[in-house]
């Protein structure tokens, strides 16, 4: 296994899992447990997302197009000048 996506939360981890999933790509959430050990520290480096070596080029792809769509939501969350009202962007 070869590590696709080392994700700054949990929630990341899974949404990247669940993108390479559903592109038929294994993959394995790799040290999620470990951040209750750390409280309530970020989780960078202690959460990875794992796919089998023979899909790696083909999750990276995948995974570039889920930090796009993350990054983009990101960004709407914290425009000040978007209507508040106006629905947020869809992910994936």
């Amino acid at each position: 296994m070869r590590i696709a996506y080392r994700a700054e939360s949990l929630i990341d981890a899974h949404l990247v899992k669940d993108a390479l999933e559903r592109a038929d790509i294994p993959a394995f959430v790799s040290g999620e447990y470990l951040t209750g050990a750390v409280g309530q520290l970020p989780a960078l480096d202690y959460v990875a997302v794992l796919v089998p070596e023979t899909s790696l080029a083909a999750a990276e792809q995948v995974v570039r197009e889920v930090e796009r769509d993350l990054q983009e939501a990101r960004l709407a969350l914290n425009d000040p000048d978007e209507d508040p009202d106006a629905p947020l962007p869809a992910f994936c």
